[in-house]
């Protein structure tokens, strides 16, 4: 019984560990470098919801290419 209790002490432990390493990675990543969005509505017509229809598209926003000023003519961009 001893050991059981052990062996989920260790397992909650490494668990936490990855947890606070893998957070802040994730949310650095998220904040500098891309995240994912979904397009929902009209605004975007014809080039993301195409038709009209309900469904909303998923795009990838690459916050890279706006911290370099890497925009040209053509691309879509995303104001919060």
């Amino acid at each position: 019984m001893a050991q059981a209790q052990s062996l989920g002490k260790r397992y909650i432990k490494a668990f936490f560990k990855g947890f606070f390493v893998a957070v802040p990675v994730t949310v650095t990543f998220l904040d500098r470098v891309a995240c994912v969005a979904r397009v929902e509505g009209a605004s975007m017509q014809p080039s993301l919801n195409p038709g009209g229809r309900q469904a909303s598209d998923v795009v990838l926003l690459n916050h890279w290419s706006i911290r370099n000023y890497d925009v040209q003519r053509g691309d879509i961009v995303s104001l919060v």
